[in-house]
């Protein structure tokens, strides 16, 4: 905890790099490698998200951990027999002490393991998404979208940096925070740049540029999740995401894009943040709402142009075994929905 009850987030992650020249010890290797993630976070969400964009699912395998987890680690509670079937763990953790004995730093989603060494490669978040699109390059589906051009980088990073700040981040300094001015500081820091975004896509489609840019899909996690967890549970109340019409639409347009809302799982976001922090929720009683019905309304927003995928094309539908469980998510729980609904 910081000065005057301010969260602070614990940054220091492993910064080891997977690159195309392999600078860092690990070079990029079709099948080497495998993703370690869980559908309740955020941060490993980004991830999820960005693989399937620029499909490398069979260059990049994939785990995905249970939505809870205890003072240890995360957990793969859902594979037979509570154990990875490629890595044989039954806790992240074991491929973190793999690499380094005693680790005393958080076990984190997302990360990268070594399949034959079986040791944790990285954990920087950041880093990891921008390397999936511009180290994993020779292993793209053709067509695939460029979500950090090289053109837009310097938008893309200022943008990213305060959504960081005042979005991703400030709604745990909001849900976090250990006195009432540290809590208030996070509340308005987080209203006033939720505000500066529906500014911003008030007459621009996407946050940089005419396409989907890394940028969206950092912003998207968080607002996804606004509603079913910030708003309550971190005490992020001025309004709901469905009350902010710009910001509400923006985020329906992105779910209905192939990519996104096939990739979220509502009952493992719940599970996560209402079981896990009995701090703020002692009881460990899960909402059973909102009702997801309205993610797949439409939304408007192509009259304001751009270009989802820019010269590439949307991915196809998820592998069978990476499928959100049906009642799930917001297009698996209305299976009689008219089709014309599921579109924008």
């Amino acid at each position: 905890m910081g000065e005057g009850g301010e969260f602070s987030r614990d940054m220091r992650y492993i910064a080891t790099r997977i690159t195309a020249d392999g600078r860092d010890g690990y070079p990029v290797e079709p099948g080497r490698y495998r993703l370690v993630v869980s559908r309740a976070c955020p941060w490993a969400n980004r991830a999820i998200i960005v693989r399937r964009l620029l499909g490398l699912e069979d260059a990049l395998s994939m785990a995905v951990a249970g939505p809870t987890h205890d003072e240890r680690s995360w957990t793969f509670d859902l594979d037979p027999g509570g154990r990875d079937p490629v890595l044989g763990i039954e806790r992240l953790q074991e491929a973190f002490f793999a690499r380094f004995p005693g680790y005393d730093r958080g076990i984190t989603v997302p990360a990268i393991v070594d399949v034959p060494t079986g040791q944790v490669v990285t954990n920087e978040f950041d880093q990891l998404t921008i390397d999936l699109s511009t180290q994993w390059v020779a292993h793209h589906r053709p067509d695939a979208p460029q979500l950090y051009p090289e053109h837009l980088r310097e938008q893309i990073d200022e943008v990213n940096r305060v959504v960081f700040r005042d979005v991703n981040n400030g709604v745990y300094q909001a849900g976090f925070a250990a006195s009432q001015a540290a809590y208030e500081r996070a509340y308005h820091r987080l209203f006033d740049r939720l505000d500066w975004l529906a500014g911003r896509l008030r007459t621009q489609r996407y946050l940089v540029g005419d396409t989907i840019t890394e940028a969206d899909v950092r912003l998207f996690t968080t607002l996804v999740r606004f509603d079913a967890v910030y708003h309550g549970h971190f005490k992020c109340n001025r309004s709901r995401l469905t009350e902010m019409p710009v910001l509400w639409a923006y985020a329906r347009d992105l779910f209905q894009t192939p990519g996104f809302g096939d990739t979220i799982d509502f009952d493992h976001i719940k599970r996560h943040y209402y079981e896990v922090h009995r701090d703020i929720n002692p009881t460990g009683i899960v909402p059973v709402g909102p009702d997801p019905a309205g993610w797949l309304t439409r939304h408007g927003r192509e009259a304001l142009g751009g270009r989802p995928f820019g010269d590439g094309t949307p991915p196809g539908p998820p592998p069978p075994g990476e499928v959100v469980p049906a009642g799930h998510g917001a297009i698996l729980d209305l299976p009689g929905r008219d089709e014309r609904t599921r579109r924008p």
